[in-house]
Formats: C-alpha cells, structure tokens, sequence
C-alpha cells in the first residue's frame, strides 16, 4: 500500500512522506567556512606532525567526490587560528567555478579554505546529508542563488535552504541503500572510464605511429636521433616547426578584463574553446570591432593552428574553420600559422595530438617553466616532415581513424552522462521520499 504524502510547502521538494519533516539546514548542521593561507606563508604549513591535512577546493575531485588528503598543506591541531572540519562531515565548494560541485564527505578531521564550507551535522545522519548535497534538487537551487562576479553563495543563504529530514531509522534504510546502490552505479562507471582512457590511448598511439612513421608499408627507415621519437622513414627529416610557419603568437586580455566583454560582436576564443575536436562555444565570448582592431596582431585567421599553452588544458589543439570567420585570443592560447608548402594546417595539429606534441610540452615544463609553452619552445619543438603529398594521405588516413575511434568514444560518454544521470535521480527519489526503503 502506497504511504501518505504531503505537501512539502517546497517547490524543490514537492510531496513528501506524512511523517517526514522539513528542516533548514541551519537547524540540521553546523555550517562555516575555513581560512586561507597566505602565499608567501605557505612553508609554516608543510609539517605533518601533529597536524592534519589542509584542503583547497582544487584538493576536491569534481568527478568522484573525493579529497586529495597528501597535498603536502598540514595545520597544528592546536593551533587555534584555524577552523577545522570533523570526519564524517562534508566539505563543498561555495565560491568560484566549482561553487556546488565539488564536494566531498570527510574520512578524518581537516582545516580548509575559506572558498569551502564546512556541513556538519547537528540532528541528522551525516551521509544523509551528505546525500542531500548531492541530490539535482539541491543543485539546481544552489545554482538559482550565485550571485557576484566570483560566483558563489553565501553561508546566510545556505543555512535558510530546506532538506526533507526522515526519522533516524529510516534515514540509516536510506543510506544503506543509497551506498549499496551508489557502490554498483560508481563501479560501472569507473569501468566505462577506463574504457574510454583506453580508446584515447589507442587514439593517441595511431595518430603518433602516422605522424612519425607515415602510413606506407615497406619502406626503409632511420635514426631520428631523438630517442622518443625513434625511427623515421628514411626520405623524411627530423626538423624544427619553425621551419614552416610564418607566425607563432599568443593574444592577450584587453584591458579591463572581462569588464571589457561584450554581448556581441568579435569572437574571443579563450582556452575553454580549445579542444581537440575542435572550438566549442556554449558560452561564448565577444569583444567589440574597437578593441580588436587594437588586438589586430591576435586576430585569428581560417585554417590557423590553436594551441593552448598554460594551465590544466595545455595542450589542446584545433584548427580555426573558415565557417567562423573572424576572431581573437587571449593569452593562453597560440597562433601557429603554417606556410602551407611546407606543413598542411592538418598536419601540424596531428602532430600535437600525438606523443610527440606531448612530450614536447613536458620537456619544456621539466626545464622549469610552469607557466607554459612560449612561442620559441613552439618553434624550436621537434617534428617529422615529409612532402606536402605524403601529409595530405596521412590526414586522410587519420581523419578516418579518428572518426571511428571518436563515434567509439562519444557512445562510451553517453553511457557515463546517462548513468550520472540515473545516479542523481535515484539519490533525488529516494532523499525526498518519493521511492521508499524497506525498513533494517
């Protein structure tokens, strides 16, 4: 028999069960944000006795809810200039472009940041609520109330939204449930993440195979006296790209910053437009003619190669199609314009794609430049070159490739998207008492 529900009074939770109550979380936890360290201070902190571990929000996997708790950041359990968040609570991402995904539940006592916020629970069962975190309906009004130029919602608003709150006993059935059933979902997940890093790898290894070896069978090959490189075929030569292009530059920022941003107008590719399948714009970015007729030096021109060359994404290449006609960069990204008879736009974006675009990035970076690729690293990096004609037939051979291995790939994201998906809803029906748990 179907049990009573009621009327929450809650649009984001709806009906509820009859004996279930709604509680604002204020009145469930306790709810603050931790400190932050200063830069310059950041030595003190890097003593792991008697300490415990000190969290940042980029310490929070944003996929698997977890925390990096050997960072090398450690706080004095003593010292009392610090807030500290017990085991079994959670932290979450309150300020910034994690704000409301990063989250994790605690497995031991940690300091933290002020960027996150500590919920720990006062009158309801910690994984309970950590469920309820986690839960779209949560999300979606978290996402309602950012306000600022950060991003980010406040501990006063926090602490007035309102959680659905079961007696204890039914909490701990739906906790149960929700890790044994979360438990299974993750696993296949895990599975279907390590199918598609495998697809990558494979994708990877026949882009470099062509752009070091080329496709024709048979042929007689050499030395190319760069150990990561290996052989070549033997009328190639091993050059330096400066050798074929006639422009190597990053854009800049325009003065003003975002402020200076428009609606509408030039394009502004940023390095979160950069992916290797191409430019992806689902949230665009402009500049006015004004301010990019004084960046005209960074305009990008049909067929130039993108390079991202800072940051987590370095890196990532496409090609600039002519479908979009006009546009500039900002920093992090690189023009590499190709003098076409010597290398095909094509080309020299496999050529990145591949071990070899990888390995030169790293070489670079192990020689102590964090910050990035500069322009003479791009120009002075290795690459096979081989006739215009031969280029043209590996293109095509890796155009097809790449298709197949990325339709393969794209069937695997499906997967994970709709099991995410799956995941939310169940958490959603089951911490707002739409399915019910049968009773431990």
């Amino acid at each position: 028999m179907a049990r009573a529900m009621k009327d929450s009074g809650n649009r984001i939770l709806g009906c509820i069960p009859a004996t279930w109550e709604v509680k604002k979380l204020k009145y469930v936890a306790q709810l603050y944000t931790g400190n932050s360290i200063k830069d310059d201070e950041k030595e003190r902190y890097e003593d792991p006795v008697d300490a415990v571990p000190y969290l940042s929000s980029k310490d929070i996997d944003v996929t698997f809810l977890t925390a990096d708790y050997e960072n090398g950041m450690y706080v004095k359990k003593d010292d009392k200039s610090f807030k500290f968040a017990p085991a079994g609570s959670t932290l979450m991402c309150i300020e910034g472009g994690s704000a409301g995904r990063k989250k994790t539940k605690l497995k031991h006592q940690v300091a933290f940041v002020n960027k996150l916020c500590c919920f720990n629970p006062t009158s309801v069962d910690n994984s309970f609520l950590f469920y309820w975190l986690c839960s779209p309906n949560f999300e979606d009004e978290f996402k309602q109330n950012i306000t600022g130029l950060i991003g980010g919602v406040s501990i006063s608003v926090l602490q007035n939204m309102e959680t659905a709150i079961p007696p204890l006993d039914e909490q701990a059935c739906i906790v149960h449930y929700l890790d044994t059933e979360c438990a299974r979902i993750d696993a296949v997940m895990e599975q279907t993440r390590a199918s598609i890093e495998e697809y990558k790898k494979l994708k990877q290894s026949i882009i470099t195979e062509a752009v070091t070896k080329g496709i024709r069978p048979n042929r007689p090959m050499k030395d190319s006296g760069i150990d990561w490189i290996g052989q070549i075929p033997a009328d190639w030569k091993l050059a330096k790209i400066k050798i074929g292009v006639s422009k190597v530059g990053s854009g800049k920022t325009p003065s003003g910053g975002a402020e200076s941003y428009s609606s509408e107008g030039v394009l502004f590719l940023r390095s979160q437009n950069i992916y290797d399948i191409g430019i992806v714009l689902d949230n665009p970015t402009f500049i006015t003619p004004d301010i990019d007729e004084e960046m005209k030096n960074t305009r990008v021109q049909p067929n130039d190669v993108l390079l991202n060359i800072t940051g987590g994404s370095i890196g990532r290449c496409c090609i600039f199609p002519e479908s979009l006609n006009r546009a500039n960069v900002n920093q992090h990204v690189s023009i590499i314009r190709v003098v076409n008879n010597i290398f095909l736009p094509e080309f020299m974006h496999y050529y990145w794609m591949s071990r070899l675009g990888e390995m030169s990035i790293k070489l670079y970076q192990t020689g102590g430049n964090r910050e990035g690729m500069t322009a003479d690293a791009i120009k002075n990096s290795p690459i096979p070159l081989c006739s215009i004609i031969e280029q043209r037939e590996i293109v095509l051979y890796l155009d097809n490739m790449c298709t197949e291995m990325d339709a393969l790939i794209a069937k695997k994201e499906q997967l994970l998207s709709e099991m995410e998906s799956y995941k939310k809803s169940l958490i959603f029906e089951y911490v707002t008492g739409k399915k019910e748990v049968c009773t431990l």
